[in-house]
């Protein structure tokens, strides 16, 4: 964690409301993408944004200094998803909840939406930690350190499965390729 940021979270944790607002203003949007990514629905996302910044505020004094705050404010942003998934059914497995749902009502352009597709069908297979991983490593920009504190994994361990399932992931790439280009 930079020093200036480990000097706002100090003086978050002795009642600062402003130098937590800095905090928000530096994490809102990567935390709402975060959530937004489980969920997929824009006011679900934001209620669960809102959500994990009251409960970082009112559990700033708990941090400390020795991990990076991202870090903790994302597993407060996976444990709220997961609370929120399950106060809605009881009868879904919390953990294979993740971030492409079934919305119709979206507008892509056919390219796009055969592209999701392809993912989703991957990201299916996929145990919701690796589904975490990959979002948090691809699109949330996450260094393994980060990932690794989120998911209570080692930083080693994050790694080497990030490049287990990229490796799957080109392997049926290829195969894809291969049979398009047999059949046509």
């Amino acid at each position: 964690m930079a020093d200036d940021e480990l000097m706002i979270v100090a003086r978050a944790q002795q009642g600062d409301r402003e130098n937590f607002g800095l905090l928000y203003d530096r994490y809102v949007k990567k935390i709402y993408d975060f959530i937004y990514f489980k969920t997929n629905h824009k006011e679900t996302a934001e209620d669960l944004t809102i959500l994990v910044f009251a409960k970082a505020l009112d559990n700033i004094s708990v941090f400390q200094n020795t991990g990076k705050f991202s870090a903790w404010l994302y597993r407060i942003a996976r444990n709220t998803v997961i609370d929120h998934y399950r106060g809605l059914k009881k009868d879904i497995n919390i953990e294979d909840v993740w971030d492409l749902s079934e919305h119709k009502d979206i507008a892509l352009d056919i390219d796009v939406k055969n592209k999701l597709q392809e993912v989703k069908k991957y990201l299916s297979r996929l145990s919701s930690e690796q589904r975490d991983l990959i979002v948090m490593r691809v699109w949330q920009d996450m260094s393994y350190r980060e990932i690794a504190t989120v998911l209570g994994k080692t930083e080693a361990g994050c790694k080497m499965n990030f490049c287990r399932l990229m490796k799957n992931l080109r392997s049926e790439i290829l195969l894809i390729l291969s049979i398009l280009f047999l059949t046509s």
